[in-house]
């Protein structure tokens, strides 16, 4: 008897093990084919790009407190609404308002002057009215220029010309081995009895754009100028000092704080079938430097952060978890927007199953990295062969962005976008991030990515 049950025991369970094999496939079938009519959707769409270039043509220079960033506020709240979100609506935040003002660099010695491409880095204090002449000292580190010590640096402008590493084939780390210069250079300098500072911008290009960005202020230590110059104009600067022992530099900035004002991050949402299962968040910063379009840095993340939601509606996907875009304020100075998001979260105590950010710019996406735990790590890390066909399966553990790190404590998945950045810092920060550097399908590439880990988690979650 005991012979008989077991061909049959064996023969039961061949048929469920195909049964379930066959309903699996089937599953695996149907979510390939979703992903596969997003990335139709979106790669034959031209309404993301059509809307980053009337973002940046409409409101360039966005930066927190300006009549730009008020016309951005209100394009893109229209851009979701015409995307199809349930919900769209506005979120009051208190952000800074500094002023660029007027700005002029000249470098002279002898009877030759030259003209720099310089502008104030964000938070910069302006100059006295006459502006300031000084001699220029050149140093390359902090540990250089404290060994020069106060008496080689009072009175003068320290001029700090580290560049980016080109040997580092991650830009990003090329980015944050140079970036302390231009954050903390002032005050290191004004520590010396510095007047000002001269920073080379943090390109990897020789271009003559200034690429400005914030600078923090140490408390208790006397706050002077800072600009930024171009990389060529950096290098023509050192070489000039070489040759003159003479060069003095003069500088006049009206750039000033103007009290902080009110601004709203910008958030649409469909809302999931089963809403208490968690919201999905995607987003950018709709903030931009005074002196660029910001296409990069980061028109293209808000706008995929919106195409998102156009391609669920566009697609009729109704998900079981809320979808929702948000556009952030002031990224680039104090990151009030990110805060204020996370407090409101907190305060409502909504359930956030992951927020993914994209601020790499509009570039080839190449995969995603993810702050999580390893259960989920392991989860996330069984979808990577639905991105395989769209070389976007580059799953990295840790990072994601400054706008969704407010919500580690609440939110399960913190994530970014991965871009291939070779080019990224061509354009951040400068007047060269325009639209036309940002290629269409790359930028939907990425808007693509965002919305299939979004179906494939809803379904897995």
């Amino acid at each position: 008897m005991l012979i008989r049950i077991k061909p049959l025991y064996s023969l039961v369970q061949f048929i469920f093990l195909y049964l379930l094999a066959g309903t699996l496939s089937a599953a695996v079938d149907k979510d390939s084919a979703v992903i596969r009519s997003i990335y139709s959707e979106a790669l034959t769409s031209r309404i993301a790009y059509h809307n980053l270039v009337l973002l940046c043509r409409k409101a360039p220079g966005r930066l927190s407190g300006s009549p730009q960033l008020n016309t951005a506020i209100q394009l893109t709240k229209q851009f979701l609404q015409e995307a199809g979100a349930d919900t769209v609506y506005l979120q009051p935040v208190q952000i800074p308002n500094w002023k660029p003002g007027y700005t002029e660099a000249i470098v002279a010695a002898g009877n030759r002057k030259v003209h720099l491409h310089a502008l104030p880095l964000g938070n910069s204090v302006p100059t006295p009215a006459e502006g300031i002449t000084a001699s220029v000292v050149e140093v390359h580190s902090f540990d250089e220029l404290n060994a020069l010590g106060r008496e080689k640096v009072s009175g003068r402008i320290v001029f700090y010309n580290r560049p980016m590493d080109p040997t580092l084939i991650n830009t990003f780390a090329a980015y944050g081995k140079a970036v302390d210069q231009r954050v903390a250079g002032a005050s290191k300098a004004a520590a010396l009895g510095a007047v000002a500072v001269l920073v080379r911008s943090l390109t990897l290009a020789c271009d003559t754009f200034p690429h400005t960005g914030q600078l923090r202020y140490q408390e208790g230590i006397t706050k002077i100028p800072a600009l930024a110059i171009a990389t060529c104009d950096a290098d023509s600067l050192s070489l000039w000092m070489k040759q003159n022992t003479d060069l003095q530099a003069f500088i006049k900035t009206s750039c000033r704080p103007a009290g902080d004002t009110v601004g709203y991050n910008v958030i649409g949402e469909i809302r999931g079938k089963k809403p208490a299962e968690g919201i999905m968040v995607a987003g950018g910063h709709l903030d931009a430097w005074y002196n660029s379009p910001g296409a990069h840095d980061d028109g293209a993340g808000c706008i995929q952060a919106i195409e998102v939601i156009r391609l669920f509606h566009s697609l009729g996907i109704r998900p079981v978890h809320t979808i929702r875009a948000v556009l952030f304020m002031d990224e680039e100075i104090t990151q009030t927007g990110g805060k204020k998001y996370a407090q409101v979260a907190s305060a409502e105590k909504e359930n956030h199953l992951i927020a993914i950010e994209s601020d790499r710019g509009g570039l080839l996406p190449i995969g995603f990295t993810f702050d999580c735990n390893e259960k989920d790590l392991e989860i996330l890390q069984k979808l990577k062969s639905y991105f395989e066909p769209y070389r976007t399966d580059l799953f990295i553990k840790g990072g994601s962005g400054t706008d969704v790190a407010p919500l580690r404590s609440s939110a399960r998945i913190l994530a970014g976008l991965l871009t291939d950045s070779q080019r990224y810092f061509d354009y951040h920060h400068s007047a060269n991030d325009t639209p036309k550097h940002v290629n269409q399908r790359e930028l939907q590439l990425g808007s693509a990515a965002i919305a299939s880990l979004f179906y494939l988690m809803d379904r897995r979650f």
